[in-house]
């Protein structure tokens, strides 16, 4: 395992379960600090408990993403508990089980501006944050999804976010590249993840049939890309979107 002087300090927003725990628990055993922030302190607490159970390092941050003084707090938690700086963060945390699927139309207001809030505007806040605490060769690394490519209908407030995350990704990457920062984006396909597998009946076969690998997308198979996206072999690799759905769709 990494020695803890030289081990990267991790952010991963959204990080108690689904993809942002799957992420933290990849990136504690490549012997990372693994600082998991999420809404629910709850959640993050036992997932940090239980990361360290297995031989990781991990702490908690409780964070409300859309709040820019919670951002803060984060970056200085995280700042303050590892090596120095913050070297990578995953922008995980996002609004999506409890969504309500509708025509563009008869989408609630209250809920477009949440989602707007927590999906884009809360990667802008975590990165500006973290800003200060950035150094040469960090990572960012931001969750959007592949419905962003095949426009989902009765989800324009989800699509619309995770688009703004991809343009938000190209920003950043052109100005963070003077520092050596690479800001990437994955974009998964349908997962199952505990909130996925909530959201529609036999979520376990949907889109099974449009991919090349004709099986489900299990959160394993989109963390080698956040991986490789977070670590030294894609240091030249910066303001692009890499789609993770088995081959459901070619761009």
């Amino acid at each position: 395992m990494t020695n803890e002087k030289t081990a990267r300090t991790v952010v991963i927003t959204g990080g108690a379960q689904g993809l942002g725990r799957a992420f933290a628990d990849a990136f504690a055993a490549a012997g990372d600090l693994v600082v998991v922030a999420d809404i629910d302190a709850a959640g993050a607490a036992r997932a940090a408990t239980e990361i360290e159970a297995a031989g990781g390092r991990a702490i908690a941050v409780p964070v409300d993403v859309t709040d820019a003084s919670s951002a803060r707090a984060l970056a200085e938690a995280a700042d303050a508990a590892g090596a120095g700086g913050i070297h990578v963060i995953v922008n995980n945390a996002a609004i999506y089980a409890t969504l309500t699927r509708a025509p563009f139309d008869e989408i609630d207001e209250p809920e477009w501006d949440r989602v707007m809030a927590v999906n884009l505007k809360g990667p802008w806040q975590v990165v500006k944050a973290a800003s200060p605490y950035l150094g040469d060769g960090a990572r960012i690394v931001n969750v959007s999804s592949a419905t962003v490519m095949s426009g989902s209908a009765q989800w324009a407030h989800y699509v619309a976010s995770k688009a703004g995350v991809i343009g938000l990704t190209r920003v950043l990457a052109k100005e963070l590249g003077a520092r050596g920062v690479t800001v990437n984006a994955v974009a998964p396909g349908f997962t199952l993840t505990e909130a996925s597998l909530g959201l529609i009946p036999d979520a376990a076969q949907y889109g099974v049939d449009r991919g090349a690998i004709a099986r489900a997308i299990e959160p394993v198979d989109i963390v080698g890309a956040v991986m490789f996206l977070a670590g030294p072999a894609s240091g030249f690799v910066t303001g692009q979107t890499l789609v993770v759905d088995g081959g459901r769709q070619f761009l």
